[in-house]
């Protein structure tokens, strides 16, 4: 008896869910159910994506397809019966679209656009509820092969700010690794990067620093790695480390020192009051000189005649200091007039010159 009533509980909800099924399939609540494989796609500019999704029904009629991209007011993509496209597509669209008898939408020659979500739709006349979904398409550029430029590929040890810059014409939401010597560099002391680690700056170049560098791309729909560069480290002199360390220091002391010196002055000579001093363009010597200029004329014959040339030889005469002091002051009345020159008529015509005193002023 036990064994019959548990059979018989269980029989009783298996009978229950046949009967609603009947009564679903016989015209009571129907709906779409459609899924979806993947919910999210990448797609490359000029390639296809495939917007696939599938639904069963039991209504034997043509589904109704709408797909969407969402914008701030939302884009018709495409409208159809099946696969038979209504209305006509708009120009961006045109010639790119396929639509599959399952709901499945094929896009050809993709472009940065293209980018978004994308929603569809999925009616049956005899269905009371529609399939809904959507999916998310990314489109990037594929990127193109890198290469690493630099001012020069040899450089001298110590030198300051050597700069590695990553460069490729294609390529959409890049990011960048360096690579040195085949190991992966990181921020660190003297390696820095720039916020997007596009460019590679070495502060201060050590002779480890000789090495191969390599820089990657990559995006989401792909990688990309730069040719090897060499970078080239040459040793400096052990003078040229001793002058660089210590000389700001060094340069410092030099112009201090100039700073500070000032060339001796030499000594002038000093003379007796009275005695007149000349000073010539060399410093160095000061000479004290009383000229007494005796004019002599020359005698010269013209057409047998004795006359007297305007030409006169100027005799200096350096005198000793007792003589000094028979001369007149600076500032006589004598010294400020010219020599006069006095003549007696004589038969032989010759000329008594007057002794005078000239100071050179």
């Amino acid at each position: 008896m036990k064994t019959e009533a548990a059979a018989t509980t269980l029989t009783i909800p298996w009978i229950v869910l046949l009967l609603g099924l009947s009564s679903y399939n016989s015209g009571g609540v129907l709906a779409v159910n459609m899924s979806i494989p993947n919910t999210l796609l990448r797609g490359t500019v000029g390639g296809e994506a495939v917007l696939s999704v599938c639904y069963n029904s039991f209504s034997l009629d043509l589904p109704v397809i709408k797909w969407q991209l969402k914008r701030e007011k939302s884009i018709t993509v495409v409208q159809s019966i099946g696969t038979d496209i209504i209305g006509t597509l708009r120009p961006e669209y045109r010639d790119r679209i396929l639509v599959f008898e399952n709901g499945t939408l094929l896009l050809h020659n993709l472009r940065l656009s293209d980018n978004g979500t994308y929603d569809v739709e999925i009616s049956i006349t005899d269905d009371t509820f529609t399939g809904e979904g959507s999916i998310t398409l990314t489109v990037d550029e594929s990127i193109s092969r890198p290469f690493i430029h630099m001012e020069t590929t040899s450089v001298l040890e110590l030198s300051e700010n050597v700069v590695l810059n990553c460069s490729h014409d294609n390529g959409t939401k890049t990011a960048y690794r360096w690579f040195k010597g085949g190991k992966q560099l990181s921020n660190m002391t003297r390696f820095v990067f720039s916020p997007d680690q596009k460019f590679l700056t070495i502060m201060r170049v050590l002779m480890a620093d000789d090495d191969i560098y390599i820089c990657m791309v990559e995006n989401p729909v792909g990688n990309m790695t730069s040719l090897p560069i060499k970078l080239t480290v040459y040793r400096r002199s052990s003078l040229y480390i001793i002058l660089s360390t210590g000389g700001i220091f060094l340069l410092i002391t030099l112009v201090t020192i100039c700073a500070c010196w000032t060339p001796n002055k030499k000594q002038r000579h000093h003379h007796p009051a009275g005695n007149p001093v000349y000073r010539y363009n060399d410093y160095s010597d000061c000479l004290r000189i009383t000229h007494t200029d005796d004019l002599l004329p020359k005698r010269t014959e013209r057409n047998g005649i004795n006359a007297v040339t305007s030409l006169y030889v100027l005799q200096q005469k350096e005198p000793s200091l007792d003589d000094s002091s028979s001369n007149n002051s600076i500032g006589s009345p004598e010294s400020d007039n010219p020599p006069c020159y006095t003549s007696s008529p004589k038969l032989n015509g010759s000329l008594t010159p007057a002794r005078s005193s000239i100071r050179l002023t």
